[in-house]
Formats: C-alpha cells, sequence, structure tokens
C-alpha cells in the first residue's frame, strides 16, 4: 500500500501554496452555506428530492430547488471519511488518499488522440484506451488510472463499459471510471465483482470508483445524482468534482468563484451522506477561468493554478481527499 509524502507539513523539501488566510477560507465556508440555504439547488430527479426532504432540506418540487440548512451540511462534511483507499487490482498499488497527501494520475477524458505510428490526429479506439492503461500502469510515478480516452468505436451508450473493462485487463492500478447512470454504476459494480471472484471480494477491496461533475452553476442532474446515490449505497469512493468557470458560469473574483465551486461539491456530498452515512466522497476540482476574448477555458492559466490552491485548501479545511485538476 502507497502512502505518498504530505505537502505543506512542517518538513524539509515540503511545498505549500496557500492563497487564503483561514479567516478567508471561512468567509468562503459561510458564504457557500448562504448559497446553500438561501439560494438553494436544482435538482432534475426526484429521487434525490425524496432524499433531501426526508433529510430534513426544504423541497420545491414545483422548481425543483432545494435548500440545504446550514447544521445539515457541516454535519455531512463531518460524517465523510478523512481517508479513502483506492484499491489496485494488485494490492502493492492500493493508495492511500486524505487530506494533504499527495499523488498524481492521468487526467480524464480526451476526445482526441494522436495517433504514435501514424502522427494522424484521431478519434480514440477501444485499443487506445488499453495502450494508455498499459502505459500508467509502467509508470512508477502515476499512482492511479483515469478513463483517459473515450473508445469512439463501440456504442455510446456503453463506452463507460467498455473503457473500465480495457482499463481492468490492463492495468493493475485503481481504476476511475465514468458512469453516467445509475444502470452504468451497477453494471461496472458487477464487473468489479467478477474480477474480484465475489460481490463481498470487491467491496473488501474495490478496484473500481466513481465520478461525478455538477452543472454550473448550481445544478445536479439526474446522471450526476444517480451516481451518487449508487456508489453511496454500495460505498464506493466517488469524486464530486465541479467545472465552475470563473467570468461564465461563476462570478468573475476568485472568492466568488469558489463559493459557487463549494456550494455544488457540498450539495452532492450532502446527498451521499443523507443517502448512505459515512459514504467516502472525494472533494474535485476542475474548475478553471474564461478566457474573456475568445469565449473559452483558460486551462494552464495563472488563474486556474490560484484555483486548484483554493479548492486544495478548501478539501483540507474539510479533513477530505482531493481529485483537483492541474495542466
Amino acid at each position: 500500500m502507497k502512502r505518498n509524502p504530505h505537502a505543506g507539513r512542517q518538513r524539509s523539501g515540503g511545498l505549500s501554496l496557500n492563497v487564503f488566510t483561514q479567516d478567508e477560507l471561512h468567509d468562503i465556508h459561510l458564504g457557500t452555506l448562504e448559497v446553500l440555504e438561501r439560494t438553494g439547488v436544482w435538482i432534475e430527479d426526484d429521487e434525490p428530492l425524496d432524499i433531501y426532504a426526508d433529510g430534513g432540506c426544504s423541497v420545491d418540487r414545483s422548481t425543483h430547488i432545494v435548500k440545504i440548512p446550514p447544521h445539515i451540511v457541516e454535519d455531512a462534511i463531518r460524517s465523510a471519511p478523512a481517508k479513502v483507499i483506492h484499491h489496485g487490482r494488485d494490492p502493492k498499488n492500493d493508495l492511500v488518499l486524505e487530506a494533504g497527501r499527495v499523488s498524481f494520475c492521468n487526467f480524464d477524458e480526451g476526445i482526441m488522440v494522436i495517433d504514435p505510428d501514424s502522427g494522424e490526429h484521431r478519434k480514440p479506439t477501444l485499443k487506445d484506451v488499453a495502450d494508455i492503461a498499459r502505459l500508467v500502469d509502467a509508470l512508477s510515478d502515476i499512482d492511479t488510472y483515469e478513463s483517459a480516452v473515450g473508445a469512439a468505436d463501440v456504442p455510446g451508450e456503453t463506452q463507460c463499459l467498455h473503457n473500465t473493462l480495457a482499463a481492468l485487463q490492463n492495468t493493475t492500478k485503481h481504476c476511475g471510471s465514468e458512469a453516467v447512470s445509475a444502470y452504468h454504476a451497477r453494471k461496472l459494480i458487477e464487473m468489479g465483482a467478477v474480477v474480484a471472484g465475489s460481490e463481498e471480494a470487491f467491496h473488501e477491496r474495490p478496484m473500481i470508483s466513481m465520478g461525478v461533475c455538477p452543472v454550473s452553476p448550481l445544478k445536479l442532474t439526474r446522471d450526476c445524482t444517480e451516481v451518487i446515490i449508487e456508489t453511496a449505497r454500495h460505498r464506493l469512493n466517488d469524486t464530486i468534482l465541479s467545472m465552475a468557470l470563473s467570468g461564465a458560469s461563476a462570478p468573475v473574483t476568485l472568492g466568488g468563484t469558489l463559493v459557487v465551486h463549494n456550494a455544488e461539491v457540498l450539495a452532492g456530498l450532502t446527498l451521499a451522506q443523507l443517502t448512505e452515512r459515512g459514504a467516502p466522497v472525494i472533494y474535485g476540482s476542475s474548475t478553471a477561468a474564461m478566457d474573456l476574448r475568445f469565449a473559452t477555458a483558460a486551462v494552464g492559466s495563472p488563474e486556474l493554478a490560484l484555483i486548484s490552491a483554493g479548492a486544495t485548501q478548501l478539501a483540507r479545511q474539510y479533513r477530505l481527499p482531493s481529485y483537483i485538476a492541474g495542466a
């Protein structure tokens, strides 16, 4: 089992980028609680509306707006585990995730590749998924595999199942998957049980995790909530990752962007905890800034670094493991 070094600890050789003071982080937290309580989040599906209502939230079924009281949000944060383990198919690749501990993975999900032999710029195939999984397996500094590309030569309705199968067959590291419905989540769990030998063995050492992205600003769509609920019921690691865009779907300021970002992640985390208290949740961010000249996401910009550092500070404040996009 791998326990990678912590960042920001009082040790020689550590590195820490803190863009907010503790008081400023507290202000962002309070702003987030106010947004969740007064503005609320839009929830598409009926089942999560029922779960929020049963958990003590205010639910307007005519508008699909859920308003979450601060004490429910803070209780959900406390109940989420501070440490989770990404199990590998090979136990030597098990990875401990907790606040402040640094590890690396490839990012997901590319829609085009450059053919390594011909140089052609083309859509990915299932063979590309397998090849990249083998590459990640061979790279010692890459700790887990994420769905690097989506195979375009398989049916779109089952693409995530094909992608995950190809990854499991070609890496012994933990595999992140892209379930987009409860059906996909259940099928991936069945797949994991076959690989592990039984459903009990899979739940003891799940080598698959899942991830969802709210729709900014402040929307949890059906595909998002279905996966959150299904993974919580099976106590699988689930990354809730906001992709709020500063200057577009979020305020242009750093603090304002992180309030929207934080509200989306905590709304999903609260749903997970109301579904199954203690369900493992990873605090995710792929939030970036809008390049207002070209109306594109400025990925790789200095603003992305600041947003990512701020999101990491929030995750650390909540004692949650985090998954933060970088360039």
